[in-house]
């Protein structure tokens, strides 16, 4: 999904905030604007778990705010500051009304991230899945709906899957997977009737 980096110098995350472009999706990762594309099916499974979310927000009179334009402010394993944009994000709505003027990352963690796995699906595994432990993100999906992630994860023969991360009592994530009819259990939305293939199927 990240295609390119635009600038060549390395550029601090203040930076960053000033010189991000207005249009399109960006991120903020070792030191470089790098622009997020995705295909029409990526963006049509976001946004079909998008309004999942905001309908189910509403139903159970949930106080959260769901949208897939939120950078959040991480740190990779090395201590460098990162700016995330997840697919999905679920952010208490407390905390996106605090600063209903600012133009810059949340430096609070989120409720919900959740990242559509295209072709460099090493980075929601591995990196992406570090960042946001590391930054207090209380719940993590990864939604692999085209399975092309590795068969560690997939199993043998590969199924197209949804992994819930979520911390334990120590605070390190553990995981679920889901795959064709199994209900995805969210810690975020537990009252959620919502299948893998219905994503699927979007």
């Amino acid at each position: 999904m990240i295609i390119a980096a635009q600038p060549q110098q390395k550029l601090t995350f203040e930076e960053f905030l000033e010189q991000c472009p207005s249009e399109g999706r960006y991120e903020f990762v070792d030191g470089e604007i790098v622009r997020v594309l995705a295909t029409r099916k990526h963006d049509t499974v976001a946004e079909f778990l998008s309004d999942t979310f905001k309908d189910e927000s509403k139903r159970s009179s949930l106080n959260y705010w769901v949208s897939g334009r939120v950078t959040v402010a991480t740190l990779s394993r090395d201590g460098r500051q990162q700016g995330r944009n997840p697919d999905v994000s679920v952010v208490d709505r407390t905390v996106w009304d605090a600063s209903p003027t600012a133009y810059s990352a949340l430096l609070d963690p989120i409720q919900l991230a959740v990242e559509v796995v295209s072709t460099n699906w090493e980075d929601d595994y591995i990196d992406k899945l570090d960042e946001y432990q590391r930054f207090g993100i209380a719940e993590y999906w990864i939604v692999d709906y085209l399975a092309i992630g590795s068969r560690e994860y997939l199993g043998n023969p590969k199924e197209p899957s949804v992994f819930v991360y979520a911390p334990n009592a120590e605070g390190a994530y553990q995981y679920a997977r889901f795959q064709g009819t199994d209900r995805i259990l969210s810690p975020t939305f537990p009252a959620l009737n919502l299948t893998v293939e219905q994503i699927l199927k979007a």
